[in-house]
């Protein structure tokens, strides 16, 4: 009985709502605007700010996925790994390395990613990668079972792996 009211009461809502909407293939979308507005936010700096671009490709934490104009509204949780931006100038990518973080994508063809740390792709130096990954894995073994100490060296050791993964090592 309370579910027939709700379902009557939100049809009620639905049709009230004058909001009109157009659903595109992304082949479509990607001829009808070409580029999308792109923000890349740290706590300390912007890298970019409302920049037009072709393409983001996010890591998420539920998968990889790329982000052209016109792209479906999504909020997605960032896991470690590459963003990587397509200017669509016919240059390569540009590719930061994210620690984590959140990307929401809104319906007007904006995109914003939001993190706590990234770096360049190129000024990662893989040495230092497999010294704190090294330090990371001896921190979590001396640390006791079940600790914040023992979470944190966790944290250390997946960020670092995946920081050698970005840059061609396989961490083990």
């Amino acid at each position: 009985m309370a579910l027939t009211f709700l379902s009557r009461r939100a049809a009620g809502l639905v049709r009230s709502n004058n909001v009109a909407m157009t659903r595109m293939f992304s082949s479509e979308a990607a001829e009808a605007s070409g580029n999308m507005s792109f923000s890349f936010n740290l706590p300390h700096e912007s890298i970019y700010l409302n920049a037009k671009v072709a393409q983001v490709i996010v890591p998420g934490a539920g998968g990889e996925y790329g982000v052209t104009a016109d792209h479906v509204p999504t909020v997605a949780q960032l896991k470690p790994g590459v963003l990587q931006i397509m200017h669509g100038d016919g240059s390569d990518a540009e590719k930061f390395f994210v620690s984590g973080g959140f990307a929401l994508t809104h319906a007007n063809s904006a995109t914003d990613v939001t993190c706590p740390e990234a770096v360049r792709l190129d000024d990662i130096d893989p040495n230092a990668v497999s010294s704190n990954f090294e330090a990371a894995k001896a921190s979590y073994a001396a640390a006791e079972v079940g600790s914040i100490a023992q979470a944190e060296a966790q944290i250390e050791i997946d960020v670092n792996r995946a920081m050698g993964a970005a840059v061609g090592l396989s961490l083990v």
